[in-house]
This record gives structure tokens, C-alpha cells and sequence, in this order.
């Protein structure tokens, strides 16, 4: 077995994209599982997979792409789709490719999906099929509607992993729905479907008494433990799944996924883990041993989520607001959930966006309509840094209605 360790305990550069820490630290518990997260070269054998206890033959519905949330596209904030054209000239391609700057330039699945979103929520078809189309050609397998999770664009085979990463495709299928809600395009909700049926069908697993979303469909199982990552519990976009291609597996697993992250709270400010270990017999959860035990670039997104779906006084989230409100103006970009040691480097400009949303969202008696100053842009230090801030704008613009 190789040595992680200089993979697993180096500290995050303040200004390091989330996907870039990963990278290591999912090859390092693919290898640690005694597992490959190498080249997929056949389909998935279904009947080894999780017996699923209903059928996934979809019914016919006479509107088969309206979001469980978002009934009318409210108009999007002048500042918001000014932002949008900031990220656009800073970090998408002429031909549709989202680049991640602090990352030599690759792009993700992940990022795909998130564009996609912000080109669908402001009403830019243009972009949206750049965005697509890039995805659809270099990105998705050969062998089922799931996306390959990394394209590097100087390699030989700029696409030499053929594992997916599951947030990326929950939220291309998410962003499919939508737009072909908000355009009326049949063809869209058709591939969205698709995708959202290949993740009920490849990514779930029993775990104790819950029902479990692994983050790739290689290297996070074991005979007795499962490795999962609470931020890709996209809530707002697996509620949307749920209503593209309806089962009622989303509803077990979008229960069984908040009970996870009540449970998944560790340290004095009892926050999730970027990385979570859990028992297959029981069910139970410690911050994952393969990666250091942080709230940190991952899981800033968890109370993100949860404000988003509207969850935004659970006991997760009220945690986050405690611990945001002890660092006021100056939060640290990570902090230690077993020893309390905390990032010498301040959270970016990214983090701040998700910090200032729950800030809010958590003062109960306020009695004016609250208002954001979000981080600009321009102030982000890359890529996944600006991601977040449109994330947080997009959050902030359909939650609004349930303060």
C-alpha cells in the first residue's frame, strides 16, 4: 500500500480549490479500501449492487418537470446577473467548459452542474447549451448517463478516470430538470431522468437503518464500512430529482440524509466532517480516519443546503451560526472537529457568502426583510471560491420567501 500520509495531513493553501484537496484524499481511501479509483472499462453489474425495494419504472406525469420547490422563476436580482457575467468571463470557455483556475485548469463534473444551474436560474439558454453540450461530449460514460468526475485538458487522455463523483451529477440532472421546466424542452427532462434513475440505481446503499449516497460509484465501500461525504447531500437539488423522476427512494433518502447529518456532528461546535466513516451493521458515523477531521472546504456547503431546502433551524445549521457568529468578521478557512486547531488563513470569500446566509437565516425575531452584502466576484480568489458565492445567491434568491 502506498503512503497517504503527506496526501491526508498537509493543510489547505487559503486560496486551494475543495476539488483540489480531494483529489488525493480519494485516491488515498480508494487505496486504503484495497480497492482501485482507476479506469472503469464495463458496466456496472446492477444485480451485485443494493437490491432496491421498489421498481424504478417511472410513471407517466402530465408535468413531469416541475420542481417540488420553485412553482415560478422569480425575476433574478440585477446584482445577481451581473455576477453571473463575471463568472462567465472569468472561468467558463468559449465552448462551454467551467476551468478551474487554482487547479491547473481542469474541470469537473461538479462544475458543469453548477454553471448549468446559474445558466438556467438567469434565463441564459445561450450559455446553457455551450455548457451541455461540453458536459454531454466529454464528460459523459460510455456505459451508463453518469459522468466521468475530472477532465484534465493537457493530458494525453484528457479523460482517464472513468469514476464519477456523485455531486456532479446530481446536480447536472438537477439543472437539466430546471431548465427544461423553465424553456419547455421535453429533451432536457428526458436526460435529467436519466442521469437521476442511474443514480438511484448505482450510488445507494444500506447502511444500519439508513439509506446511504455514496460520493462515487468506486472506492467508498468496504465489507463493513462505507466512506461518505455529507456536502453531496445537495438537498435542494435531490428534492428536484425527486420530482424529475419520481420514486420513493428521494423521500428515504433525503429523511435518512438529515437524520445522517444530525448524528455526523463532532467537537465542541458540533459541525459535519468534509469526510465520514460509517459502520455498514450499525449505522454509526466518526469523521472519516483517511482524512483529517475538519469542517472545512466540503462541508461549508452542508448549512448551505440546508438553508436552501429550507432547513435553516435544524440543529445542524444552528450549530454553524454559533461557531460563525464566535469568529464574527474573521472566521479561519478550517477548523480541527478532535483537537479545536483552526487555519492560520481566513476563509475565503466563497465561505463568507455561506456564513452570511446562515447569520441571517438564524436571527428569528428579525423583523425587517434581511439584506446580504455578498462577496463581489471579483474578489474571489478562484474558482470554486466565486462558485460558492453564486451558489449562495442562488440559495439566497429562492429562500427568501421562507424567512
Amino acid at each position: 500500500m502506498p503512503d497517504m500520509s503527506t496526501r491526508t495531513t498537509q493543510p489547505l493553501s487559503p486560496t486551494m480549490g475543495r476539488r483540489a484537496a480531494m483529489t488525493g484524499s480519494a485516491m488515498a481511501a480508494a487505496f486504503c479500501a484495497g480497492q482501485s479509483w482507476g479506469r472503469v472499462t464495463k458496466p456496472h453489474d446492477i444485480s451485485a449492487i443494493m437490491p432496491l425495494p421498489l421498481p424504478l419504472t417511472q410513471p407517466v406525469l402530465a408535468n413531469p418537470v416541475t420542481p417540488i420547490r420553485v412553482t415560478d422563476p422569480k425575476p433574478v436580482p440585477a446584482d445577481t446577473l451581473a455576477e453571473w457575467m463575471v463568472f462567465k468571463r472569468r472561468f467558463i470557455s468559449a465552448d462551454g467548459r467551467v476551468i478551474d483556475t487554482h487547479n491547473g485548469g481542469v474541470s469537473h463534473s461538479e462544475g458543469q452542474g453548477w454553471a448549468m444551474l446559474f445558466a438556467a436560474t438567469c434565463d441564459d439558454r445561450a450559455t446553457f447549451d455551450l455548457l451541455h453540450g461540453w458536459t454531454q461530449q466529454h464528460l459523459q460514460r460510455g456505459f451508463d448517463h453518469l459522468h466521468a468526475w475530472r477532465y484534465r485538458p493537457n493530458a494525453a487522455v484528457p479523460v482517464d478516470d472513468q469514476n464519477n463523483a456523485t455531486d456532479g451529477d446530481v446536480w447536472i440532472a438537477a439543472a437539466l430538470g430546471r431548465a427544461a421546466w423553465r424553456w419547455g424542452r421535453p429533451e432536457l427532462a428526458e436526460r435529467g431522468r436519466a442521469i437521476a434513475h442511474d443514480i438511484l440505481h448505482v450510488l445507494l446503499r444500506e447502511a444500519g437503518p439508513r439509506l446511504v449516497l455514496l460520493p462515487g460509484a468506486e472506492g467508498f465501500t468496504r465489507p463493513g464500512s462505507l466512506t461518505v461525504n455529507p456536502s453531496y447531500y445537495a438537498f435542494p437539488a435531490l428534492e428536484e430529482l425527486a420530482a424529475l423522476a419520481p420514486s420513493p427512494l428521494w423521500s428515504r433518502l433525503i429523511a435518512d440524509g438529515h437524520a445522517l447529518l444530525d448524528d455526523a456532528r463532532f467537537g465542541p461546535y458540533k459541525l459535519s466532517p468534509d469526510w465520514l466513516l460509517i459502520d455498514r451493521a450499525t449505522g454509526a458515523v466518526s469523521p472519516h480516519p483517511n482524512w483529517p477531521a475538519r469542517f472545512s472546504y466540503d462541508a461549508i456547503r452542508v448549512p448551505l443546503w440546508l438553508a436552501w431546502s429550507g432547513e435553516h433551524y435544524s440543529v445542524v445549521a444552528e450549530s454553524f451560526a454559533r461557531y460563525w457568529n464566535i469568529y464574527q468578521t474573521n472566521p479561519p478557512a478550517w477548523v480541527d472537529l478532535n483537537t479545536n486547531a483552526s487555519a492560520n488563513y481566513p476563509a475565503p470569500s466563497g465561505m463568507l457568502a455561506i456564513g452570511r446566509i446562515a447569520t441571517v437565516l438564524s436571527q428569528r425575531e428579525t423583523k425587517q426583510p434581511p439584506v446580504i452584502g455578498f462577496p463581489e466576484l471579483r474578489t474571489s480568489p478562484d474558482y470554486y471560491s466565486a462558485a460558492l458565492i453564486m451558489l449562495s445567491r442562488c440559495a439566497w434568491h429562492e429562500c427568501r420567501s421562507m424567512v
